[in-house]
C-alpha cells in the first residue's frame, strides 16, 4: 500500500525563542573554571531569569524615592505597613549554627592573605567582604570566590612575593558571613541574555551570592555552620522581599531545608532606617539580625539631602560622630527593633586602626575604639565590627564586661527608646566646616580612589581604615559644600577653584611611582565632586571606565 504524499505547503515564518542564558565575557584565568563551572553558570542564569526584572523595578523605586526626598518630601514611617510594626507576635528566625555569639566580627576583603589573617584572628565572625572592602576587578571577584572555596575546605594557603607563607592555624575559625555587592551594581564580565534576546550586564548581587552559595552551601552545612550573608545597601522592605525570594528559590534549587540561609541586613541607607521592622518581617524566615552600617548611612543622608539647603549640611566628617542626635536615634531604634523581633543588633566599625610602627597612634586608636565599643555594648548591641586583628581584644573586653558570660543581650528590649521620624532627621551638630576638613576630604578621596583603581578596596590612610563608603562621604561632602555655597570657619568659600587648588596640592605631595593611578583618581574625583550632576555612587562609572576588561 502506498502512503499518500502530503502536498507541500509554505510553512509560516516563526521566530525561534532562545532560552535565557548567561555568558562569561571576561578572560578565564588560572582556576577560574573551578568557580565558573557549567553548573554555576546554569544557576546564575536561572537566578537572572527569575529575578533580574524585579531588581530593575526596585532600582527604579530608589530613583523615585530619592527624587521625592530631594523635592521636600521627607521619609516617614509607612502607614501601609503599620500593621507589621504594631503586631508584637512575629519573630525572625534568629541565629543559625555558629552565629549564636557575635560579640566581635572582623571585616575585610577576600584575597588569600586577608582571608587567612581573618580566619586566624580570633574573632567570632568574619565578614568576608566582596562589597565595599573589595575593588571589583575581575581578578578580585573570582579570586575572592576561590579564596572562600579553599578556606571552607581547609585547602587555603598563600605565599607572598617576598616568600612568606600564610596558613590557617587557628583551631577555631570565625563563622563566615559573606557580603555580596549591592543591588545597584553590575558584573560586566558576565552577560545575561533574556528570553526576548535582550542583553544586559549581570547583577553583581546575584553573581556574588550565587557563586558562593552554589559552591559552598552544602560544605558549610556539613561543617556545622551554614550559608550566611550580609546584605548591603538595602533601601526598602520590597528589596528585602526580593532577597528573601532569591534565598527560598536557591534553597529549593540545591535541595536544602527552607530557612537554612541566614541574612544580616546592613541598615546603611536613610530610607531603610524607616523600614527596619518591615525589612525584618519580609526576611523573617532567613533573618539573623541588622547591622548599623554607620559610614554608608552618613553618605546616604548627604546624598538624599544634598540639595535641601543649609539646614542639611554636615560639618567636617570627623565631627559626625555616633553621639550626634541623628546617629543616636538611628542606632537606638535599631537595637530596640532587633530585640523586639529576636534579631541580633550588630554595631558598626570604628575607622581608627593601630599602627605597629607608631605606639602613640596605636594608643590613640585603642582609646577611641574602646570608647566606641563601650557605648555600643551599653546601648544593647550584641556585637560589633573591627577592621584589624589587633583591635579584637579591646572590642571583646567591652562586650565581655556587659555580657557577663551570656552570648548576646537579646533580652534587653530597650523599652525606654522612643524615636520619631523627626529624630532620625535631626542633623544639627553645631560645628563648623574647617579648611583642614575640606583638605582631608580631598586628600582621602583621591588617595583611596587611586588604591581602588589598583585593585585595593580597604586602605589604611592616616591611621584610619578607609573603604568605598568613607570615600563616598568625602566626595559627596565636597559636592554639597560647593552647591550649598558653604564657607570654612576662616571665611574661605568652598568653590570648584578652591577644590582644584587642593587637588593640585594632593597630587604634588603624593609619592608617585611607575604605574600609579593618581592622575586617573584625580580625574574621577573631579567627575564625582565638581560636576553639575551628582552621581549616585562614585564606583559605578569608575568601574565601567577603569575596571572592566574587554579582551
Amino acid at each position: 500500500m502506498t502512503t499518500p504524499t502530503a502536498t507541500p505547503t509554505t510553512a509560516p515564518t516563526q521566530t525561534i525563542q532562545q532560552g535565557p542564558a548567561l555568558h562569561v565575557t571576561g578572560p578565564m584565568r588560572d582556576r577560574f573554571d573551578e568557580i565558573l563551572t557549567p553548573e554555576a553558570i546554569a544557576f546564575l542564569s536561572e537566578l537572572h531569569h527569575r529575578f533580574a526584572n524585579r531588581r530593575h523595578d526596585r532600582l527604579a523605586d530608589r530613583m523615585r524615592r530619592r527624587f521625592e526626598i530631594g523635592n521636600g518630601h521627607d521619609p516617614r514611617f509607612r502607614d501601609d505597613t503599620r500593621h507589621i510594626r504594631d503586631d508584637a507576635e512575629w519573630q525572625v528566625a534568629g541565629a543559625g549554627p555558629g552565629l549564636e555569639d557575635r560579640r566581635v566580627e572582623i571585616t575585610g576583603p577576600t584575597d588569600p592573605k586577608m582571608t587567612i589573617n581573618a580566619l586566624n584572628s580570633g574573632a567570632k565572625v568574619w565578614l568576608a567582604d566582596q562589597e565595599d572592602a573589595t575593588s571589583p576587578t575581575w581578578a578580585n571577584v573570582i579570586g575572592g570566590q576561590l579564596s572562600l572555596r579553599d578556606a571552607i575546605r581547609g585547602e587555603l594557603s598563600f605565599t607572598s612575593p617576598e616568600g612568606k607563607t600564610y596558613e590557617v592555624t587557628a583551631q577555631q575559625t570565625p563563622t563566615i558571613v559573606m557580603r555580596p555587592r549591592g543591588w545597584h551594581l553590575t558584573e560586566k564580565h558576565l552577560t545575561f541574555i533574556d528570553r526576548t534576546g535582550r542583553s544586559m550586564a549581570a547583577s553583581a548581587s546575584l553573581v556574588d551570592f550565587g557563586l558562593y552559595f552554589l559552591h559552598n552551601a552544602k560544605a558549610l552545612i556539613e561543617s556545622g555552620r551554614g550559608p550566611y550573608f550580609y546584605i548591603a545597601k538595602l533601601e526598602s522592605s520590597e528589596e528585602a522581599k526580593l532577597w528573601d525570594d532569591v534565598f527560598t528559590f536557591s534553597e529549593d534549587y540545591i535541595g536544602i531545608e527552607h530557612g537554612t540561609i541566614r541574612a544580616t541586613v546592613l541598615i546603611e541607607t536613610l530610607p531603610a532606617a524607616f523600614e527596619m521592622d518591615e525589612i525584618l518581617f519580609e526576611l523573617r524566615d532567613h533573618c539573623a539580625g541588622l547591622n548599623a552600617g554607620r559610614w554608608d548611612y552618613i553618605f546616604s543622608i548627604i546624598k538624599n539631602y544634598r540639595g535641601r539647603g543649609a539646614r542639611f549640611v554636615l560639618p567636617d566628617r570627623s565631627e559626625v560622630t555616633m553621639t550626634v542626635p541623628f546617629m543616636r536615634a538611628y542606632t537606638e531604634l535599631l537595637v530596640q527593633t532587633c530585640h523586639k523581633r529576636g534579631a541580633f543588633a550588630i554595631g558598626g566599625m570604628s575607622a581608627s586602626i593601630p599602627n605597629r610602627r607608631d605606639p602613640e597612634a596605636t594608643a590613640t586608636a585603642l582609646e577611641k575604639v574602646a570608647a566606641d565599643k563601650k557605648r555600643e555594648a551599653a546601648d544593647g548591641f550584641d556585637g560589633t565590627w573591627v577592621a584589624h586583628p589587633d583591635l579584637i581584644p579591646t572590642a571583646q573586653a567591652e562586650f565581655d564586661a556587659v555580657l557577663d558570660g551570656r552570648p548576646n543581650q537579646l533580652d534587653r528590649q530597650r523599652d525606654d527608646v522612643s524615636v520619631r521620624a523627626e529624630d532620625l532627621l535631626d542633623l544639627r551638630i553645631g560645628r563648623p566646616i574647617t579648611s583642614k576638613g575640606v583638605r582631608e576630604n580631598v586628600s582621602v578621596a583621591i588617595r583611596y580612589i587611586e588604591a581602588w583603581l589598583r585593585g585595593l578596596g580597604a586602605v589604611a590612610i592616616d591611621n584610619l581604615m578607609e573603604d568605598a563608603a568613607t570615600a563616598e562621604i568625602s566626595r559627596s561632602q565636597v559636592w554639597q559644600w560647593i552647591h550649598q555655597d558653604r564657607s570654612t570657619e576662616d571665611g574661605t568659600r568652598i568653590t570648584p577653584e578652591y577644590i582644584e587648588g587642593l587637588i593640585t596640592d594632593v597630587l604634588a605631595q603624593a609619592t608617585r611611582a611607575a604605574g600609579d593611578r593618581f592622575d586617573d583618581a584625580a580625574e574621577l574625583f573631579r567627575e564625582v565632586s565638581l560636576g553639575v550632576e551628582f552621581p549616585a555612587f562614585l564606583t559605578t562609572s569608575a568601574y565601567s571606565k577603569f575596571l572592566v576588561e574587554t579582551d
